[in-house]
């Protein structure tokens, strides 16, 4: 899952930015509430962590203009103000859910999972390619009959090639969807996990199902 974090102190971002990471998830960063606008308008994000105190367009002003645009990503509003009024005023703005700073990470961590738990289940079926089943909900992987075990990082890309399969993805692609827009492309990393797939997905199976696609990346399908 892609995270889109809006938050100018440098210090809380990195410590929840480096927290989401560990858990898994791709996280996106913003320090103004106008990059972090532009960045909300792309479509990409499962769940958008906003703080509402940001400088050249505050919080609420963002949360506001994604809802005009009918952006519907579920939208966690971080703020110091405790009132009941401004929690009101921020879920009527559009917040799905609200968290008040100083905050414990874990408490954090459950509010997100509870807000990406609230997707449809339409929108979180198994995926399936051949005999391999990914479960997004459970985060469960089978090659047939063997259940496969992977780390936080390696799920997240097999879930996004078996969303993609058929698909070429290139190591631009790979990189701003399973890590982030600050991730350096030039580093082997994302050939080294996919290999670490390869061994845990193809080896010994007479289909193999992640291709190496020369000079542009890797394609995961039936041949």
């Amino acid at each position: 899952m892609r995270l889109l974090l809006v938050e100018d102190e440098m210090k809380v971002s990195r410590f929840i930015k480096k927290g989401l990471e560990e858990e898994g998830y791709a996280v996106d960063s913003a320090s103004d509430g106008e990059t972090g606008l532009a960045m909300g308008l792309d479509g990409i994000h499962d769940l958008i962590i906003l703080d509402i105190n940001l400088p050249v367009k505050d919080g609420l002003a963002v949360l506001s203009h994604l809802r005009q645009k009918n952006v519907s990503t579920p939208v966690l509003l971080l703020t110091v103000r405790a009132a009941i009024e401004d929690k009101v005023i921020g879920l009527d703005t559009g917040a799905d859910d609200y968290l008040t700073k100083p905050f414990a990470f874990q408490e954090l961590l459950a509010r997100v999972r509870a807000l990406l738990r609230r997707q449809p289940e339409a929108e979180r079926p198994l995926l399936k390619v051949a005999d391999l089943t990914l479960d997004p909900a459970r985060r469960i992987v089978f090659r047939g009959e063997k259940k496969i075990e992977l780390t936080t990082k390696e799920f997240s890309l097999l879930d996004y090639f078996m969303r993609n399969s058929e698909r070429v993805l290139t190591r631009t692609m790979i990189a701003e969807h399973v890590w982030d827009y600050d991730f350096d492309s030039m580093t082997n990393v994302i050939d080294v996990y996919v290999n670490y797939l390869r061994k845990k997905i193809d080896t010994d199976r007479q289909k193999k199902l992640i291709h190496t696609v020369r000079g542009v990346g890797y394609v995961l399908k039936v041949e």
